[in-house]
């Protein structure tokens, strides 16, 4: 189903050339995480299994916008809408027009009794409700129009890492994966590590130059050198391995190609000051036991399961209370 024949890699190949930020290594790991984690027949069928889902139910109309940060990244909510039995009226991103319509395109091939059930608009228009991803600024944009019926509207998130600094070299080349896939563009990418006292940067730094290769990308290699000479000119003291920058903020969101630190004293009080910016994270990477907060493994950032829902929010179910 999922494939990557040449009809596949021509779609590939014209998303890579309208957007330099999807190149074809970032589609082979967004689909493969797509069919290993999202379409496996019995994590669907476990899924499907955690609701109830009624027979006679009028079919909605359901408006999804999608956003542009990494491929495919709105693929979850489209198989929302069709699990849940409704239609979907898709507004794609203009970064990324080309591989959702070809595979679904593939998906109706194969089943036919899908025809129709997913539409690409330019506009919305005739929808029952909306599920809207974007960033603070388009959520407003978002609430005005969509406002008016049922919704959920996304706004930013960051992923974020709380390290013990007795990582293993394994585990950090899976923070590596978390902070550098997609360049680090995701919702899902750390943006941002907790550190303790006496943590080794240069050690991590050192580590972390391993992913140098993404300094060859232009795109990310223009934003490096931005926000480098930014940093110099401006004396913003920071870290650098020529590929990442690292320095020292308060802030959860960091610019492409740089990475926030924030000292912290005890555990405890570092789970008591996160709690109050929940609304601001995707998702804590660590080895740690944090009791009030859920972690995941390193290097599993980007590889979210079916009930890994975004910003917390059950679409399903969501979808379901119409």
């Amino acid at each position: 189903m999922l494939k990557k024949g040449e009809a596949l890699q021509k779609e590939i190949s014209g998303s890579a050339a309208n957007n330099r930020w999807f190149t074809p290594k970032n589609y082979d790991q967004a689909i493969d995480q797509i069919a290993a984690k999202w379409l496996d027949k019995e994590s669907l069928e476990t899924w499907a299994g955690n609701y109830s889902f009624p027979d006679l139910a009028p079919q909605k109309n359901i408006g999804l916008v999608l956003a542009g940060n990494i491929p495919m990244v709105g693929f979850h909510d489209w198989l929302s809408a069709f699990v849940s039995g409704n239609n979907a009226l898709i507004k794609l991103s203009d970064k990324d027009p080309y591989v959702l319509p070809f595979l679904v395109s593939q998906l109706e091939e194969a089943f036919p009794d899908l025809k129709g059930q997913s539409q690409f608009v330019e506009r919305l228009t005739d929808y029952d409700a909306t599920i809207a991803t974007g960033s603070d600024n388009s959520a407003r944009y978002f609430e005005y129009y969509f406002g008016s019926k049922p919704h959920i509207i996304r706004k930013n998130r960051n992923a974020i890492a709380v390290l013990s600094g007795a990582e293993s070299g394994e585990e950090l080349d899976g923070l590596a994966k978390d902070i550098f896939s997609y360049f680090g563009l995701g919702c899902r990418n750390v943006s941002k590590i907790y550190i303790p006292e006496r943590f080794d940067i240069s050690a991590f730094m050192e580590k972390m130059h391993e992913q140098k290769e993404l300094v060859l990308h232009n795109k990310y290699k223009n934003n490096f050198d931005y926000n480098h000479t930014l940093f110099l000119m401006n004396k913003v003291d920071h870290y650098t391995n020529g590929c990442l920058l690292l320095l020292e903020d308060p802030s959860l969101t960091s610019r492409i190609a740089t990475l926030h630190y924030e000292v912290y004293g005890s555990l405890e009080q570092l789970e008591s000051e996160l709690a109050q910016d929940q609304d601001k994270i995707q998702c804590v990477v660590s080895s740690l036991d944090l009791k009030s907060l859920p972690v995941i493994s390193f290097g599993e950032a980007q590889n979210p399961g079916l009930t890994d829902y975004a910003d917390g929010v059950d679409t399903v179910d969501f979808l379901n209370s119409l």
